[in-house]
């Protein structure tokens, strides 16, 4: 009997959980932001005002509101404020441009906007380019001292697992994003399987020093709600602070992606890491052979991972104990969480590349306003994420590639994630990008894109034939880039992912 998605899906009710933490943990932190700090007890307080406020204004159960902000503070309270009011986030992206926004927002129905200081001026211009009436909140505004005459409060009794919590658009590298739907009950199934990977203690605090908008980001607040710990949040990405928090043993997980790795690294010189970190997560992209070496070097435990946002961040996880074991896999899949690899609609044996499937209760019950993609995507109960890749003898998940990145050179396939490892691991180059471009007689060859260890230095570059050189002594003939561009930086999006849509349209 052929099974759908719908059988994977947690359903039932919950007792609400930020309820429940301010009954059971009130005087625990909940949220700490540069100098501000707030408890349990203190966010379902401001929370239940905002949610008041925002239904006196007509803003109804199951509204869409958008969230524009990079405030930590401004940003949570957003987040706790919806849950209360039973409205659907729809975070926003505060690198797009307006008109991208202004897409998204009219795709989803917006029917409000809550955003911070230093996006106020971004919200107006999306609002400007839209034909959508919206209720306006600067977040910022309401996140001083709370009069307890002021406290009119809208909360709710509990949760309906099945019920959509925010619709999160993906990075649209090929054509218009698209809505992804998470729920409760994905949110509480990534929180079990995260806590069954990486551990559980009461007195975490997981530093997020990325996008809240992204759904790495997002995950990490509701887990740390869940769990009943400290989300410590950092408005932008500064290697010099994430390296403190570190060292004077403030925080004990980290979400970060390789980029921010390979700077922190950079900035903390050849000592190892102080404090008790018990793990960083590490997602965005496949981390290089040599920044996997470095981290151990340095005493970083890193746990390598591979999620997606229909599969709500994390689908499997490397413990930080195998790292060294199992150098390049992306770990085992989470508790609740299967995971095989498929060609043509049929799974494949250990050690064969196919199309990464996934199913469990961390999986999107679909696309918002679109059923036939959701169909495509979500086939007899799994989810095909288009990410080409393997698993091993002992089922540890080996990412490969993407599909539509597939490079096809005289019938042989190139998997550029493959080719830039290799060339990541050369001294000279810190960061590499591998795409195909036409071909009269192989179809497509392989050309690079890479970045020197100290851009602009040109005594760190080294010659064409040194590096076809190299590459020949760790690859087939046919996977040898053709060509080297040196560039400055390569465009990666908020979760830290190569763009090689914008690396193609150099070539042009």
């Amino acid at each position: 009997m052929e099974e759908n998605a719908q059988s994977y899906r947690w359903s039932g009710r919950v007792p609400d959980w930020l309820q429940r933490q301010a009954m059971t943990r009130g005087t625990t932190l909940a949220i700490e932001n540069n100098s501000v700090q707030w408890t349990y007890a203190e966010l379902w307080d401001r929370a239940q005002w905002l949610a008041a406020e925002l239904g006196a204004a007509g803003i109804r159960r199951g509204d869409r509101v958008a969230l524009l902000a990079r405030r930590g503070t401004a940003f949570a309270l957003g987040v706790h404020s919806l849950i209360q009011g039973e409205m659907v986030l729809v975070p926003g992206n505060t690198r797009l441009t307006p008109e991208e926004l202004a897409w998204q927002w009219q795709d989803a129905g917006v029917v409000a906007v809550l955003f911070d200081n230093g996006h106020a001026s971004l919200a107006q211009r999306v609002l400007a380019s839209t034909d959508l009436s919206m209720g306006q909140w600067n977040l910022e505004e309401l996140s001083g001292p709370l009069a307890s005459e002021e406290l009119h409060r809208h909360s709710r009794e509990d949760i309906d697992l099945q019920a959509i919590h925010a619709i999160v658009y993906t990075s649209g590298t090929t054509g218009h994003p698209k809505g992804t739907l998470i729920t409760y009950g994905n949110h509480l199934a990534g929180a079990m399987g995260s806590a069954q990977r990486l551990g559980l203690n009461k007195q975490d605090r997981w530093l997020v020093p990325m996008p809240l908008f992204h759904v790495g980001g997002l995950a990490v607040l509701m887990r740390s709600l869940i769990y009943g710990t400290t989300a410590v949040l950092h408005d932008e990405f500064d290697p010099v602070r994430v390296n403190e928090e570190i060292d004077r043993g403030r925080v004990s997980l980290l979400s970060a992606v390789p980029t921010m790795l390979l700077r922190m690294l950079d900035v903390h010189g050849e000592r190892p890491f102080q404090g008790h970190l018990r793990a960083v997560l590490l997602g965005g992209s496949a981390a290089p052979t040599y920044l996997v070496e470095r981290c151990l070097k340095a005493g970083l435990p890193m746990a390598q991972s591979y999620g997606l946002t229909e599969a709500n961040s994390q689908v499997a996880t490397l413990a930080p104990e195998e790292a060294s074991t199992k150098i390049g896999s992306s770990g085992l899949p989470l508790l609740f969480t299967e995971v095989a690899i498929m060609q043509d609609g049929c799974m494949v044996a250990a050690g064969e590349a196919g199309e990464i499937v996934v199913r469990g209760p961390t999986v999107t019950p679909g696309y918002f306003g679109q059923p036939t993609v959701t169909v495509q995507a979500l086939q007899k109960g799994w989810l095909h994420t288009g990410d080409i890749g393997c698993l091993d003898t002992e089922g540890y998940l080996y990412v490969l590639d993407r599909r539509s990145d597939l490079i096809v050179s005289g019938g042989e396939n190139i998997y550029p994630a493959e080719v830039e490892q290799i060339l990541t691991a050369h001294p000279a180059i810190q960061d590499a990008a591998v795409v195909g471009v036409t071909h009269v007689q192989w179809g497509q060859i392989p050309v690079a894109f890479v970045v020197a260890v100290a851009p602009g230095v040109q005594q760190m570059r080294v010659s064409v034939e040194e590096l076809q050189d190299y590459c020949r002594h760790r690859l087939a003939g046919y996977k040898i880039p053709q060509k080297f561009f040196w560039v400055d930086t390569l465009p990666r999006n908020a979760s830290g992912k190569l763009m090689r849509k914008e690396v193609r349209q150099w070539l042009h």
